[in-house]
């Protein structure tokens, strides 16, 4: 049997996070065979080769060109790919290096930072509408993914992780009731996962744990949230169900610090 280990992380900012203890430490081990990165906000040029390298492993940047330090994934992968892309294939949603594709001999494999929805708008005496600036650009770069996740997966399972800068159920964040109306937690966005878990695609941390509570993977910095645990799971790995039985493990690293996210992870078995 082959076990593949993957893992995700928002790190808030790559060059930031590089000079952290608890990232140095975290990197430096050699437990992964694909490690995805979300918000690097940097461009190669930008960066040192201890960012960009890690010895036994190939790394991919897509780096936001349309604003510098600005959003961005990375991937550093010990199994070489067939085949690599930079964003999705709509020229709509290209430009802010939110997803890096690798096809390997088993799975699509996708790492991406999926946009959130904005500040709220606001009327013309400074209260909010109830709407966000970004939230339809949000929904139509879900709406482009899931097609061409669709497409590829005619021919070869997916998996696909990241920042979905969405919690899924009332179990998925401490306090549902106040932020139904907060992006992030909109019924419009919301039900992007009901229509994507309909289709097929499996959330492994709610299929190995089930109804676990308080397992989040984002805290606000205020009011020290994550000190009491007052957080989100915004933070995913899904795969298509043809790989249902491949599912090993999934956990979240919550111990581990250096980013108001933390890493979670899958461990698949072929």
């Amino acid at each position: 049997m082959e076990k593949i280990s993957l893992v995700s992380w928002n790190i808030n900012g790559i060059r930031a996070i590089s000079k952290k203890e608890p990232f140095i430490d975290w990197f430096a081990q050699d437990k992964y065979d694909v490690i995805g990165f979300q918000e690097t906000k940097a461009s190669l040029d930008q960066l040192s080769d201890d960012m960009t390298k890690k010895e036994g492993y190939t790394s991919y940047f897509a780096s936001s060109i349309v604003k510098k330090g600005y959003s961005g994934t990375a991937v550093f992968s010990k199994i070489k790919p067939i085949a690599t892309e930079i964003e999705l294939p709509e020229e709509a949603f290209q430009g802010e290096g939110r997803i890096v594709h690798l096809e390997f001999d088993k799975f699509h494999f996708f790492n991406g930072y999926f946009p959130n929805g904005g500040a709220e708008i606001e009327d013309e005496n400074g209260k909010g509408t109830g709407e966000f600036k970004r939230v339809p650009y949000k929904m139509g770069f879900f709406d482009s993914f899931f097609k061409y996740a669709q497409e590829l997966r005619k021919s070869k399972p997916i998996v696909v992780c990241g920042d979905f800068n969405i919690a899924h159920k009332e179990i998925d964040l401490a306090r549902p009731k106040t932020n139904t109306k907060n992006t992030g937690f909109l019924p419009i966005e919301r039900a992007f996962l009901d229509k994507f878990t309909a289709a097929g695609y499996i959330d492994t941390f709610r299929h190995i744990h089930k109804d676990q509570k308080d397992a989040y993977s984002w805290w606000s910095y205020k009011s020290r949230a994550r000190e009491k645990n007052v957080g989100w799971r915004i933070d995913y790995f899904f795969v298509s169900d043809e790989l249902k039985d491949n599912i090993k493990d999934a956990y979240i690293e919550n111990d581990v610090f250096g980013s108001d996210h933390c890493p979670v992870a899958l461990v698949l078995e072929f």
